[in-house]
């Protein structure tokens, strides 16, 4: 088979692969009502490097808020320690199967950073946060940044399984001289992303949603994503929205003059991946930032940070700081309807931002210190 057939045969597949995706989100039967479940499996999978002891944390945390209903029986929480790179490496997968089956089996989903080998540093495995958010359809990622001393009050909501990320791993090379990467944007998964931003927005008295593109650039994708969250946006007539390209957000974010009128934004995946990383680092660092992985069936909470295998290498995993991963905890009690226990959460976290001093190494606290101080402020 010469180059051009081998390209043709393999984007055939991808887009079989892809049209069989868009029938299945046409099926849809909608999202779960977690007041009606007799009771909630909370899946705590660790991942690997510092993610086992920093999601250990912020289930004790859970644990402590939710004592009540675990004493009861309502809420059920489940262990997951499959997810290693080694265990990776080893199924050749990103997820191994059992370990997929005992994340479907979980209602929710407390997960911890997982590392995706490079180039060169072992087998091409996908991220395995890519495709989690495939195989349990987590289509919102959902990123809250604030600073109300600035002004700053940010929710992004990042499409999840489409774009770039989709088919990251699925490229070509067609020789030494030359290689493809390829993005999707489909109807179906730009309108339920746009859809979620746009009702976050109305039932959280937000006024503004911003759109953000390259569609000046990717006219194809893109341009079909803007075009279709502006036809979203016509069932928000109350709801003022706009769009920017995606490098002049990145420079409006760190404009103080402009930056606090940003309320809500809808992004393509690639974009929602670097814009939300600039806006927590606005926030204090990446450290400080949760994120929900948001689908019909099932949900996902985790920080937004890597697994930081130094640490491990070093032996101070114990130093580092969960604060990101319980950020993911309050995120998850709201999604299942705890709101007031989260609010407990968040006024607890910040108590123990303003009173523990973490530097990821023994001079500062552990992160059970930490995790402490949340429980003993909850």
């Amino acid at each position: 088979m010469d180059k051009l057939e081998a390209a043709k045969a393999h984007f055939a597949a991808l887009v079989e692969e892809q049209l069989a995706r868009v029938e299945r989100m046409k099926n849809d039967t909608g999202a779960v009502d977690y007041s009606k479940l007799d009771q909630i499996i909370i899946g705590c999978c660790g991942g690997d490097g510092i993610g086992p002891a920093i999601t250990a944390e912020a289930e004790r945390v859970l644990r402590a808020v939710l004592k009540d209903d675990v004493a009861s029986g309502k809420i059920v929480f489940k262990q997951i320690d499959g997810l290693t790179i080694e265990n990776r490496i080893a199924a050749n997968k990103a997820i191994p199967d059992d370990v997929l089956a005992e994340l479907k089996a979980c209602d929710i989903i407390l997960k911890g950073p997982t590392t995706t080998p490079s180039k060169g540093d072992g087998p091409n495995i996908e991220s395995a946060n890519v495709a989690m958010r495939r195989e349990l359809d987590l289509f919102a990622n959902v990123r809250p940044v604030a600073v109300p001393e600035e002004g700053i009050d940010w929710t992004f909501f990042r499409e999840n399984t489409e774009g770039e990320y989709a088919l990251g791993s699925k490229g070509i090379a067609l020789d030494a001289d030359m290689s493809f990467d390829f993005k999707v944007t489909t109807t179906q998964g730009t309108e339920r992303i746009a859809r979620q931003a746009f009702e976050f927005a109305r039932k959280n008295g937000k006024k503004r949603v911003a759109i953000i593109t390259k569609a000046n650039i990717l006219k194809k994708t893109d341009g079909k994503f803007l075009e279709l969250c502006y036809k979203v946006a016509k069932e928000y007539p109350e709801i003022e929205v706009d769009d920017w390209f995606v490098d002049i957000i990145s420079a409006n974010l760190i404009n103080e003059k402009v930056r606090k009128n940003f309320q809500v934004f809808v992004l393509p995946n690639l974009y929602g991946d670097i814009i939300t990383d600039e806006a927590a680092q606005i926030q204090g660092g990446v450290g400080t930032a949760g994120s929900a992985n948001v689908g019909n069936k099932y949900a996902m909470f985790e920080a937004i940070h890597g697994s930081a295998p130094r640490m491990v290498e070093t032996g101070r995993e114990q130093y580092a700081n969960p604060a990101s991963m319980i950020k993911a905890a309050e995120l998850l009690l709201r999604h299942i309807g705890y709101k007031d226990e989260a609010d407990r959460v968040i006024a607890a976290l910040k108590i123990a931002n303003d009173t523990i001093k973490m530097t990821g190494r023994n001079d500062g606290a552990t992160g059970a210190e930490f995790a402490n101080c949340v429980i003993e402020n909850l």
